[in-house]
């Protein structure tokens, strides 16, 4: 890829998502680094003063609570692990604000749970939001609300990867930035000798698979340091949606001034296919499927590759409860989910009409109120399957 196609991605990011880990904020002794928060927020105030529009989804909050309250290593109880983010997440916006209002700027925290971004309603509200935010010369701190979500808190590196992913596509910003304590994406474990540092993936499908072993089959992970799995996965909801992805090393002096100068830092993963538009983003990404769909391989090709919608006599099974409106998962014949999408009806009728023509479906149920059971207007296909 040549240097005038990243300077042409740079220029073009006006709405940008930064995610900072918490290896990147803490000291050796695993508290917040006053230091290291203002090195992140200069250089989002130099980017926001600029006329960049930035988000910042920032871990940090259990290490900035466990310093606050003076313990001297992370506890494992979930409630005490709640009680150090309760503590931490004053301590965290403190730092960032503190560090933002030399430039005239305030830090605007914003918790999430994953519900916050599966609700419609409550989805377009966090949207409004930050918009509203960016028009006040705030930027916008988001973090996991870890005081009542867990998932985060009971492993080394969590969900704030995969929020920062849904925050991109919530603000359909060209740009998401994952800061890691490593460069980039290696072509192997980066400490076996040898290992070289990818600059540009253009397939991220294709590099997960040789990147990253399988779990399920007992091997190691390749590249699991500073949690490089979880950053692949969420580049893929960002990518798959039609944006850019950079992942690097967050402790590099102004490594977010050189990346939007377009310098070759770190690794540039790039978007595949077209931007998706807003209301699709949220039924491929961020609302969780209430049911799955089973379908033939005719009907899974007419789907996937050439822009149908889907009829019920595609459909094999059914699973799950669901109503109409619901966003359900489109499996092909092997049972890998490769689309999602707004059913037209229940499972009670779908499972009544699957299988069968469009034609029976009104001598099935009585009313035949679509002819399709998902119409392509609200079905995304999910890119990289």
């Amino acid at each position: 890829m040549t240097s005038l196609v990243r300077q042409e991605i740079m220029t073009a990011a006006d709405t940008i998502v930064v995610k900072v880990g918490s290896r990147v904020l803490t000291g050796e002794d695993g508290a917040l680094d006053d230091a290291r928060v203002a090195a992140v927020a200069d250089q989002l105030a130099r980017l926001r003063l600029d006329g960049r529009k930035m988000v910042l989804v920032s871990s940090g909050a259990v290490a900035a609570g466990i310093g606050r309250l003076g313990w001297k290593r992370r506890p494992t109880d979930l409630a005490e692990l709640q009680a150090a983010a309760a503590v931490g997440q004053s301590r965290l916006i403190e730092s960032y604000n503190r560090a933002l209002a030399p430039h005239g700027l305030n830090a605007a925290q914003i918790l999430l749970t994953a519900e916050d971004l599966q609700h419609r309603a409550r989805y377009l509200n966090v949207r409004n939001t930050i918009n509203a935010l960016f028009r006040h010369g705030a930027i916008p701190i988001i973090n996991e609300n870890d005081t009542v979500a867990v998932d985060e808190l009971q492993i080394s590196f969590g969900d704030n990867d995969r929020l920062a992913a849904l925050v991109t596509n919530l603000l359909r910003a060209p740009l998401m930035i994952l800061l890691s304590d490593v460069d980039g994406v290696y072509d192997r474990n980066p400490r076996e000798p040898g290992a070289t540092l990818v600059s540009v993936i253009t397939s991220l499908g294709e590099a997960q698979q040789h990147f990253v072993r399988d779990e399920a089959g007992g091997q190691r992970i390749q590249l699991s340091r500073g949690g490089m799995a979880s950053k692949l996965r969420a580049a893929r909801i960002a990518t798959g949606a039609g944006e850019n992805v950079v992942i690097a090393a967050g402790r590099r002096p102004n490594v977010l001034i050189d990346i939007l100068a377009a310098e070759e830092v770190g690794t540039l993963i790039l978007a595949e296919g077209r931007a998706v538009d807003s209301r699709k983003r949220w039924i491929g990404w961020s609302a969780s499927p209430r049911g799955r769909l089973l379908l033939d391989a005719g009907a899974a090709a007419a789907v996937q590759s050439k822009g149908r919608s889907l009829l019920a006599v595609g459909v094999r099974s059914v699973e799950g409860a669901f109503a109409k409106g619901d966003v359900i998962s489109m499996c092909d014949p092997q049972g890998q989910e490769f689309a999602r999408g707004l059913s037209n009806y229940s499972s009670t009728e779908m499972a009544a009409i699957a299988g069968h023509s469009t034609e029976r479906i009104a001598e099935l149920l009585g009313h035949c109120p679509y002819e399709e059971v998902v119409h392509r207007d609200n079905l995304v296909v999910l890119a990289g399957n």
